[in-house]
């Protein structure tokens, strides 16, 4: 499994989220306490959105984006890069591999115009479920897969689902359609479907977790840092649970620069485990 931050709020070195706290990102790439790997070195990589100082904030703006197949850990650019690069919303992510090796194209963040994504977890079964879930991609967006991940086609057919228009209705439409496939795999071959993601515009951030077993990956929200901002992470970052609350299983939750806007059951898109 992976771990993966995200933040929304005023502009801030991006080394306060992933480098400077004492349960950081890249300390997390070497020793996570809530994942089923305590080592996560298959690549890291951040997308942000830079709004200089005094400028109103593009809506249409697309993310900067930089990967890395190397253990977030094992790589001096990326202190540098975080401490020189500041932004109001940024993802972050380090990898452990489920599903396709460590290459650039499998890293996180996944990106599609002005929309930027990080996931954690897996497609149960996905192996049996690929070509039937590439086949519910057009042919711009299949064309568009760079990678062979589960987490890059989830991405896409959120994408597909009309994200633009309705971003917390794609991606429940896009679980809808990934669980009503996996309840076919024979229950011998089947494993379990634990997704947890952030995905963001620049604008507004998007968590969700959801699970076929009511074992989704953890994501805590947190609004009490010292820079005024809301953060979105695996675990909590400053060693102190209290300043953090845990995304309920089966949420969406939206962060934007005002602070935690509404959590919505997925139950209300009519989907149940």
């Amino acid at each position: 499994m992976c771990r993966l931050a995200a933040y929304c709020g005023p502009s801030i070195p991006l080394e306060n989220i992933v480098i400077k706290p004492a349960h950081s990102l890249v300390v997390q790439s070497q020793v996570a306490e809530e994942a089923k790997l305590a080592v996560n070195g298959d690549g890291f990589g951040l997308a942000w959105y830079d709004s200089p100082a005094g400028t109103v904030h593009d809506p249409n703006m697309q993310p900067a984006l930089y990967k890395e197949i190397m253990p977030a850990w094992a790589n001096p650019n990326l202190l540098h890069l975080c401490r020189a690069i500041a932004a109001p919303v940024f993802l972050a992510h380090v990898r452990a591999s489920t599903f396709g090796g460590a290459s650039y194209q499998n890293c996180h963040p996944f990106t599609h115009g002005r929309w930027s994504f990080v996931h954690n977890g897996q497609i149960g079964g996905f192996g049996r479920l690929r070509r039937q879930l590439e086949g519910l991609l057009p042919d711009d967006l299949f064309a568009a897969r760079l990678g062979i991940t589960d987490s890059e086609l989830l991405f896409l057919l959120m994408v597909a689902c009309n994200l633009e228009a309705d971003p917390r209705q794609a991606c429940m439409s896009a679980i809808e359609k990934i669980h009503a496939l996996w309840r076919e795999i024979p229950a011998a071959d089947k494993t379990a479907l634990r997704l947890t993601f952030v995905l963001t515009d620049g604008q507004t951030l998007y968590g969700c977790r959801y699970s076929s077993d009511g074992r989704a990956p953890t994501l805590y929200v947190c609004e009490d840092l010292d820079h005024g901002g809301v953060v979105l992470a695996s675990e909590p970052l400053d060693g102190n649970a209290y300043h953090w609350r845990r995304v309920e299983e089966a949420t969406i939750v939206s962060v934007n620069r005002s602070g935690v806007g509404e959590t919505v059951a997925l139950e209300r898109f009519g989907i149940a485990a």
